[in-house]
């Protein structure tokens, strides 16, 4: 699947730790039918085959809705399901090897938590970064201090990329983040630790004036 700028606009973060005993494959299918663009697997605890296996199993439910799936770290991963994608952070593998490895018609993206980092080689390298955190949030314990809306402002100034905004967002702060440069939003507990996931996604793509695959 080609990279198109438009699958940024709401993008889906799985942590299984906020799924409270539910399936992650189908929260995140629950998600894409209610207007996320794209889906970013996140498994930190699982092991190398489970990880493989739900991954597989998230790319065929998502690929009748036309949603990528990007492999967060994983390069493994990744090429062992034949994801359309790969997200990166700023101690893993160097964007242009990951590219090199990973092979031709996959996107990759680089996390970004300082001013700095969006001048660096990996973020010329990567085809979006992914901004935050935005707000003060707990899904990540070793997250990065937030950068805030100013910060977020800042780092458009010194890029071209598309850039996702990601930490702390709901659909009633996200709007800044866009207003301030962002081309999407990627979200963790607001839509996986929704009761209804379906119809938190439909909130967030209410903001771009967009409603659900249906």
């Amino acid at each position: 699947m080609a990279f198109d700028v438009a699958s940024l606009r709401l993008c889906l973060v799985t942590d299984r730790g906020l799924a409270a005993g539910r399936s992650v494959v189908a929260i995140a299918l629950a998600a894409a039918r209610g207007g996320a663009t794209m889906v970013q697997l996140r498994e930190k605890e699982a092991t190398t085959r489970a990880f493989v296996d739900e991954a597989r199993a998230l790319k065929a439910a998502l690929a009748p809705l036309g949603v990528p799936l990007a492999i967060n770290d994983r390069l493994d991963v990744a090429l062992a399901v034949d994801a359309d994608g790969l997200h990166v952070g700023q101690d893993d593998m160097p964007v242009e090897e990951a590219r090199r490895l990973l092979g031709p018609g996959k996107f990759i993206g680089l996390s970004i938590t300082a001013l700095d980092q969006a001048l660096r080689a990996d973020a010329e390298a990567a085809d979006y970064l992914g901004v935050g955190p935005i707000y003060a949030q707990a899904t990540k314990s070793d997250a990065a201090p937030p950068l805030g809306i100013d910060g977020l402002r800042r780092i458009r100034g010194l890029t071209r990329k598309p850039i996702v905004a990601i930490g702390g967002l709901t659909p009633d702060n996200g709007a800044p983040a866009l207003a301030a440069g962002a081309n999407g939003l990627a979200v963790v507990s607001a839509i996986v630790a929704a009761a209804d996931p379906e119809a938190a996604a439909r909130r967030f793509r209410a903001l771009f004036g967009g409603g659900s695959r249906e």
